[in-house]
């Protein structure tokens, strides 16, 4: 949620709202709302000021006066209640307002469309593509079943098996144990949540349509651990010498990939359902800035222990979502395909989503709002994709990374299904 003062006061913080394709008329009528909705709102807390002082002035009047002033309040209490009723209008329109502006960018954010991103860094070659795609290794090794997703579920599921299977949860366990050694507490939270809780994370309402909804119990699938963790602290006062908080969340993630008809469609790179582990931080304002690069630093080692060759790019504004201030997205090269493709993402997002959930830091400042982060440790079947390209063998074998040997029971070879 942005400031409101701000947005009335500083035409740089507007301009870096705006530089998100925001529409200028939806930010003037919310000042004209919000304007307004100040004006009666004390108009409304005097009229309630004066009805209590006329029920303290009735219980004490005299028999001959208390007709009168009970007439009088009466009078009050007709114009209170068509005031109040203008209030809750005008109030139901602010926040459904309040709730479309999204949080300004930061200053070091290139503007325009996603084409606009600036590349920060590349590591690794660009290294030639494999015997078989991704889609056809997971065929071939047994490890992908989308014929059989497709029939059970319908389009971009799939089974994951075999080896597969056991190559997710060493990702899990190593990816875990590394973020243990960062300071991360891991999480397994709800993957169903409130719509209240969706709106504080900042992913409500424009981000509504990619969402599962079961109607019956008004309860939503998370598109990302993420969204849960926020909440954690929600209405939380917590004292400053507990900054940074850092949790790392497991779950499965549930999206509708709305607009991505026709892209991806083979293999398990974008699916409606896929495991992920997600890095959550609470900080202190003062060093936000440094915990995003920590999170960054913590993808990179992630890439790099994989064997991955990779480039970071700085998201334009255009392609940044509405809580985000700024947000890295780390691209990982698919050879099959000669590009670089999103394998994991950073973002800060300041106070947006702690205002909204309330969420404040207690030092010697006073309270102040605290700035959360977010960043993806590892999307399993992303992760599996690109090892299929990376870590396949001219014999058609796949050589497991020795940073996940530990945890595959000391194998360095998988073999196809066949053999």
């Amino acid at each position: 949620m942005i400031d409101r003062k701000l947005l009335t006061t500083d035409e740089d913080y507007r301009r870096r709202i705006e530089a998100k394709r925001v529409a200028p008329e939806l930010l003037d009528e919310f000042i004209k709302i919000d304007e307004r909705r100040s004006q009666l709102l004390v108009v409304v807390e005097e009229k309630r000021s004066v009805k209590n002082k006329f029920s303290k002035e009735i219980g004490k009047a005299s028999p001959q006066e208390r007709e009168s002033k009970l007439a009088q309040a009466g009078e009050l209490k007709t114009e209170l209640e068509k005031l109040e009723a203008q209030l809750s209008e005008i109030e139901l329109h602010h926040r459904e307002l309040l709730l479309q502006i999204p949080n300004p960018i930061h200053e070091s954010v290139p503007v325009g469309d996603e084409d606009a991103y600036e590349i920060i860094k590349t590591v690794g070659e660009q290294y030639s593509a494999p015997k078989m795609d991704h889609a056809d290794y997971g065929e071939h090794m047994g490890w992908v079943l989308s014929e059989q997703g497709a029939q059970i579920s319908g389009s971009r599921f799939a089974y994951l098996a075999g080896d597969a299977v056991r190559l997710e949860f060493a990702l899990v366990q190593w990816t875990l144990s590394l973020l243990a050694k960062h300071g991360f507490m891991p999480i397994v939270p709800p993957v169903l949540v409130r719509e209240s809780t969706m709106e504080e994370a900042g992913f409500f309402p424009t981000d509504r349509h990619q969402v599962y909804h079961l109607e019956e119990d008004n309860l939503f699938l998370v598109g990302t651990s993420e969204v849960p963790l926020s909440g954690l602290h929600r209405e939380q006062n917590i004292e400053t010498e507990k900054f940074p908080i850092k949790y790392c969340g497991f779950s499965s993630c549930f999206r509708r990939e709305a607009g991505t008809y026709g892209k991806d469609t083979r293999g398990i790179f974008r699916v409606h359902q896929f495991d992920k582990v997600e890095m959550f931080v609470y900080a202190d304002p003062e060093n936000s800035w440094e915990v995003f690069e920590q999170i960054l630093a913590i993808e990179e080692e992630i890439c790099q222990a994989l064997g991955f060759s990779y480039r970071v790019i700085s998201c334009a504004s255009g392609d940044l979502g509405p809580a985000a201030a700024k947000k890295y997205d780390v691209e990982v090269w698919l050879p099959s395909e000669g590009a670089y493709r999103e394998l994991t993402s950073c973002s800060n997002y300041l106070d947006f989503a702690s205002r909204r959930g309330n969420i404040r830091i207690k030092g010697e400042k006073g309270s102040e709002l605290v700035h959360t982060l977010n960043g993806t440790a590892i999307a399993i079947g992303r992760g599996i994709t690109f090892l299929m390209e990376r870590a396949q063998q001219e014999d058609g074998t796949f050589a497991i990374p020795e940073a996940l040997q530990p945890f595959m029971g000391g194998e360095k070879v998988l073999q196809p299904k066949n053999n």
